[in-house]
């Protein structure tokens, strides 16, 4: 279907769908047409065979959040951020943690406030090495949002996290790498390439057990170790059983490359 906001893409061969946040002149900041096509667009894949999912930008942004001209600031008709977050950001976030299969953000420049958060959404983030993070919220008198403050100190600790809250300050693509906030930093010109190669990677290993490791990897942070060794237990109990399972352990007896087909 055609969209205004987005460009999409899906590859047949591999499995690989792309989705391109296309508001290049408002460095891809969300409106909520572009919130409606995104979320049509994940829905779509989601229900068409998709074996992983690339999402990044046009231009020289991936996404600057919140298009501010887009809400009224008006005294008495102001727009209530929370009602923002609770019928388009929250929604969004808990539909990219929901798919089964694995979604690789490709950070092409700026991302900012919730754009930063929606690509800490994503699976893996691979980003440009002129790439750039900033939590800008308290710019505005805000708190980060779209994940945010649950992003952020998983991955980079609470003095990290909160560093970067308070301050608003921008986080440089290989700082952000270092800091284990993302998977790794890319040549800009190489970016592109680097992200449809991962996907297509990923495309191909055991669709079941993919969705399976993502699955633990969510829950073990609010698990207790004896809660994650039982989780373990049953999701390794149902894979074994698996065609993938089989196939891939009799492609290492055989010594061949296995051929995986999402069962």
């Amino acid at each position: 279907m055609p969209y205004e906001t987005i460009k999409t893409d899906f590859d047949e061969s591999t499995g690989v769908a792309t989705v391109t946040l296309n508001r290049p002149d408002k460095l891809n900041s969300f409106t909520l047409k572009m919130h409606k096509e995104l979320r049509a667009a994940l829905d779509l894949f989601a229900a068409s065979g998709t074996r992983a999912l690339v999402l990044t930008g046009t231009g020289r942004s991936f996404c600057a959040g919140q298009d501010l001209g887009e809400l009224e600031f008006t005294p008495g008709a102001m727009t209530d951020p929370g009602d923002l977050l609770e019928q388009h950001f929250n929604p969004l976030i808990r539909r990219l943690h929901a798919l089964s299969f694995p979604v690789i953000a490709a950070v092409n420049g700026i991302a900012a406030g919730a754009g930063a958060n929606l690509a800490l959404a994503c699976d893996m983030v691979l980003a440009a090495r002129s790439a750039s993070f900033i939590q800008s919220f308290v710019k505005i008198g805000l708190v980060p949002d779209s994940g945010g403050t649950w992003f952020l100190p998983q991955r980079v600790g609470m003095a990290r996290a909160l560093g970067l809250a308070l301050t608003g300050e921008k986080l440089a693509a290989e700082q952000a790498e270092n800091w284990g906030l993302i998977w790794k930093v890319i040549d800009d010109a190489d970016l592109p390439d680097a992200a449809a190669m991962l996907a297509a990677q990923l495309a191909q290993q055991p669709a079941k057990a993919i969705a399976a490791i993502k699955h633990a990897m969510r829950k073990s942070v609010t698990q207790t170790l004896d809660q994650q060794l039982d989780r373990e237990r049953d999701l390794q109990r149902e894979l074994g059983i698996s065609h993938d399972h089989i196939e891939g352990v009799r492609a290492f007896i055989e010594k061949r490359a296995p051929h995986f087909e999402g069962r």
